[in-house]
């Protein structure tokens, strides 16, 4: 369904159609606007030419129920009793026959107004039928006297009723898109007709709903007006857009008021005083009331379909529920203390009861007016006129909130719910993007409101906002308690931030303490593994010479002499494999030359020795004279890390200049750069990249590795130094 909406501003008017889909034009233009006419014109000419057989009837006496339907009708009885009075039924009936014009020129006036502006809009031109002929029609008025008075004429009268009566339901169906939202509310057009039958067919016909049993029309009406109030509010929430949404607050604002004041009137005229409804009577008189309420509808349809824009129906469903409860507390709280002090005292109608009951009503009315203000301010708006019960609110929860996992999420559904929010959210800042870390409602079709979260000057997050409608907009008063909200959210924000971070670096921590162990005990293992498989054999092998020595050194000589010479070789290899052992603990160059002569000693053989196989290739170290003292671990790491870059450029680079350079500040900071052909990006880190990155991890350092420019590839390690109590934990 399309739901785009124009508008075109003419004279004073702004014109906005429901949708584009109730746009006529061409012939189907023509065609509306005859038949409108042909109805309208005709029912308008009956209840004109009613008029003065409805102005003679009234001064008569009823005498059957077809007479005695007409509107304020009286029978013999009610003339005497107006007449007693001083009023004659001349005087009666012209007032009536005045009221009901005017009652009529206003709807029919509405309607007109509606044809002449908006006739080229389906939807307008059944608002502008409705509007004319209900009212004209309507049972009891001066068409159904002339249909009385000329028999012949009590088909086009019924006729006539039955369209506006369907014309009401109609219109009260399909407002404001003109289409029926749901489509199940189509089944219940065939009781709207039965309806509109029982309705407009004369009082002694069998088909009229004055001969149904009262609990039939009972079940029928709600079943129709039911199924209506239901399809609006699904239609206003889930389908119309913010200009259907004005229009239709207008018309539900007079239907209710309307509901509403016929419930209290009725309330009034038949439990509280049941006489002034008495037929027969001049109170029932007072009954006029009714029609003079029903003018809030044609009222509030002309203002929903052509001038909506111009007044906030907010405002005024604000000011009416305040006022109206405000009037019937009043009421309620002088009726119950007269009635009170008029039952202890035995006195009716006592002046001083009157008094009493006005000055407590005085005294009670502001204080009364502004309790009822902040509830309905609260029903409709939340608790945005209330910050301290929002904020006090807000920390109660927290409060209460435990997991620290749960405070955003108990942040944005008490803001929601306090706002009384269609959707909330908040992003969190993660580096140099906003993720999304909790949210209320359903999110929004269009963009969301933002709101920026900062805690002490720096952007913590965002706080998503969007309004209690579709389509609708925050007001000033919503956006300054938001405004005063983000600054107690970004403080919440940032502490779940610094949570995260924390947690994050105890799994590092964590992770790292397992490491340790991890390669502690595989360290034990190489060593458990050395001694065991190297050194332990060799020891029993020379345990065994040495006894074969003590055995033939007097018998043969030349045995014992090549015993001992075995020997010798044999002790020389387990010396070779103790020093290997203890240079792989920690090499001895690092106690015996420091770091930088280490390096040095280091890169010259290894470049001596790869002269072999590339005399070209040249291996330098930039290094200060000398480094402060290193922790341990530190000089390990870095001494491991240059012997497998400049290892891997022997082998690899195919280079001509390797550079190893040294610098020590609050971090010992190291580079190897070569020449050479250059690391390939996608290539995966193999055994010795990954030792390199382990050992600068391992301290709490950074490793780098990249194809350096024009070509050859640039290493570049940062240990940190702070904390000289640091071990190593690999070698």
């Amino acid at each position: 369904m399309n739901r785009s909406h124009t508008e075109q501003k003419s004279g004073s008017y702004s014109i906005v159609s429901s949708t584009a889909h109730t746009r006529l034009a061409g012939c189907w233009l023509v065609t509306a606007r005859v038949a409108w006419l042909a109805l309208v014109i005709p029912s308008l000419g009956l209840f004109i030419v009613g008029l003065p057989a409805y102005y003679a009837q009234i001064q008569r006496a009823c005498v059957d129920p077809t007479t005695c339907n007409i509107a304020f009708a009286l029978t013999a009885k009610g003339l005497r009793a107006f007449a007693a009075l001083g009023v004659s039924a001349s005087s009666y009936a012209a007032f009536l026959t005045v009221f009901w014009v005017i009652i009529v020129a206003i709807w029919s006036g509405i309607g007109f107004l509606i044809f002449w502006r908006r006739s080229d809009d389906g939807m307008a031109l059944l608002a502008a039928f409705f509007l004319v002929v209900f009212n004209i029609t309507y049972p009891g008025l001066s068409a159904t006297v002339l249909s009385i008075a000329y028999p012949v004429l009590a088909l086009p009268v019924v006729l006539m009723g039955f369209f506006g009566q369907i014309s009401l339901t109609l219109f009260l169906l399909l407002f404001p898109s003109g289409w029926l939202v749901p489509r199940w509310t189509g089944l219940i057009i065939p009781l709207v007709i039965v309806q509109a039958v029982s309705m407009g067919v004369p009082i002694t016909s069998p088909l009229s709903a004055n001969n149904w049993p009262g609990w039939l029309n009972a079940l029928l009406a709600f079943t129709i007006y039911g199924a209506i109030i239901g399809s609006q509010v699904y239609r206003y929430r889930q389908v119309s857009t913010s200009v259907q949404r004005q229009q239709t607050k207008w018309v539900a604002f007079a239907i209710i008021t309307v509901a509403t004041g016929f419930l209290v009137f009725g309330l009034l005229f038949t439990a509280l005083f049941p006489a002034l409804s008495q037929p027969d009577t001049p109170y029932m008189l007072i009954t006029l009331v009714y029609p003079l309420l029903l003018l809030l509808l044609p009222v509030s349809v002309g203002i929903g379909i052509l001038r909506y824009q111009l007044w906030d129906i907010d405002i005024i469903i604000n000011r009416t529920l305040v006022y109206g409860l405000l009037t019937a507390f009043v009421v309620g709280i002088y009726v119950l203390v007269v009635g009170y002090l008029g039952a202890v005292f035995h006195s009716n109608g006592n002046l001083l009861i009157s008094l009493i009951a006005t000055g407590l009503v005085a005294v009670a009315f502001q204080p009364l007016r502004d309790l009822l203000q902040r509830g309905v301010n609260r029903l409709l708006y939340g608790l945005r006129d209330e910050p301290y019960v929002v904020l006090t609110g807000l920390g109660q929860r927290l409060k209460t909130t435990l997991d620290p996992d749960a405070v955003l999420s108990t942040i944005v559904e008490t803001v929601r719910e306090a706002l009384k929010l269609s959707y909330a959210a908040i992003e969190v800042k993660e580096g140099a993007a906003l993720a999304l870390a909790a949210s209320a409602g359903t999110p929004p079709v269009k963009e969301a409101l933002r709101l920026p979260l900062v805690h002490q000057g720096e952007l913590v997050g965002t706080l998503l906002i969007a309004p209690r409608g579709r389509d609708d907009e925050l007001t000033p008063a919503d956006l300054h308690l938001l405004n005063d909200l983000t600054h107690q959210i970004g403080v919440a924000v940032h502490t779940v931030r610094l949570t995260g971070d924390l947690r994050a670096l105890t799994g590092d921590l964590q992770r790292s303490r397992e490491h340790l162990v991890t390669a502690r005990e595989e360290e034990r293992r190489r060593l458990r593994r050395d001694l065991h498989d190297g050194l332990g054999p060799m020891l029993s092998a020379i345990m065994l010479k040495v006894g074969l020595v003590r055995t033939l050194y007097q018998r043969d000589t030349a045995a014992t002499e090549t015993l001992l010479i075995q020997l010798e070789s044999e002790i020389e290899l387990v010396i070779g494999d103790i020093r290997r052992l203890v240079y792989n603990l920690r090499p001895p160059a690092l106690d015996e030359l420091g770091l930088i002569g280490a390096v040095r000693e280091y890169t010259a053989r290894l470049g001596s020795e790869a002269q072999a196989n590339n005399p070209a290739l040249k291996v330098t170290v930039d290094a200060p004279a000398s480094l402060p003292a290193l922790p341990a671990a530190v000089e390990v790491a870095a001494y491991r890390i240059v012997q497998e870059a400049v290892t891997n450029v022997i082998r690899h680079a195919h280079a001509q200049t390797c550079q190893v350079r040294l610098l020590a500040d609050n971090t010992l900071q190291l580079e190897v750069h070569d020449d050479g052909i250059g690391i390939e990006e996608a290539r995966p880190a193999g055994v010795g990249l990954a030792s390199m990155r382990e050992r600068a991890q391992e301290l709490g350092g950074t490793f780098t590795i990249r194809k350096a420019q024009p070509c050859g590839t640039q290493i570049t390690a940062c240990l940190p130094l702070m904390d000289s109590t640091r071990t190593s934990v690999r070698v």
